[in-house]
């Protein structure tokens, strides 16, 4: 199985376009400190590639790796379709830029479908201009990611309820964010991707522990992140987001794993998005990396 990390950044990325924080400043004063939004490339087959979300930096992804890039034909197109983990902007804006596109398919769990088609109205946006259709994303059992390719198989683990702004009235579901489980049956490995984690439920721990690469949310470092640089009265937790860091943390889970783990979505508030903070010498203590964009993840 072969990945491609096209981001890691959390809403906004880093920089974000309105913060001077010195998250922020650092990156724009260091370019390679520069993060786009937290998205995968999946390799299905011999030139098919699967992106995990949409976000607002999907073109400049896809021009920074060859393999994503058109031709040899004119119109020739390697994505083959997005799989979305939720319905927040930062991962579904994107599916506007791929318009162009003779067609797209969108891989995704019902609630998500629905506030897309219902609340954003981006069936009637994108319909004059291509081809749109949908598949579900199964929460119960597995299917292949691509359809006409010997690829992995996914499935997706609910692991929050919690629903966009956009979408806040919505009717309750589980499935609102998911990990995504992407097994390959040809050399048997298995990777957890789960770039937003406001739980840690069983289905999530059990395939966590059969997982050979797991690349989970970073989006703070410790709980009281959000409050103490300002960005919200509410706790990482109270945001949705497992921190890192702390009692109810992911980093000692992640310790106690056999797999490769790596986290991503970091926000600009995180100390992480410095080479330099002493917390990654703390993580890699503990066997944890930090994702970073252009990384190549290959099982």
């Amino acid at each position: 199985m072969l990945l491609l990390v096209l981001g890691t950044a959390a809403g906004g990325g880093i920089p974000q376009w309105n913060c001077a924080c010195p998250g922020c400043a650092g990156a724009r004063a260091h370019p390679l400190r520069r993060r786009r939004h937290a998205s995968l490339a999946v390799r299905t087959g011999e030139g098919r590639w699967y992106l995990v979300n949409a976000t607002p930096d999907i073109g400049d992804q896809i021009e920074a790796r060859p393999e994503l890039r058109p031709g040899p034909e004119p119109r020739r197109t390697p994505i083959v379709g997005v799989v979305l983990t939720d319905a927040e902007l930062d991962h579904t804006l994107g599916l506007a830029r791929l318009r162009e596109a003779d067609r797209l398919q969108v891989t995704a769990t019902a609630p998500v479908r629905e506030a897309l088609l219902d609340r954003l109205r981006l069936g009637e946006v994108l319909t004059p201009y291509t081809d749109l259709t949908w598949r579900d994303l199964p929460t119960h059992g597995a299917q292949p990611l691509d359809a006409t390719a010997a690829g992995p198989r996914i499935s997706a683990i609910p692991v929050s309820g919690k629903r966009p702004r956009y979408a806040a009235d919505a009717p309750d579901d589980e499935a609102w964010v998911v990990a995504l489980r992407l097994y390959d049956p040809a050399g048997g490995a298995t990777v957890l991707y789960a770039p937003a984690l406001a739980a840690w439920p069983d289905p999530l721990q059990q395939a966590a522990a059969e997982a050979d690469c797991v690349i989970v949310d970073g989006t703070f470092f410790d709980d009281e992140e959000p409050r103490r640089t300002g960005i919200s009265s509410r706790t990482a937790t109270g945001m949705g987001h497992l921190p890192i860091d702390g009692p109810d943390g992911t980093a000692e889970r992640l310790a106690r794993l056999p797999a490769r783990c790596l986290y991503t979505h970091l926000n600009n508030t995180n100390p992480l998005v410095d080479p330099a903070a002493p917390q990654h010498k703390r993580l890699a203590r503990l066997g944890i990396e930090v994702a970073h964009d252009g990384m190549v993840i290959e099982l």
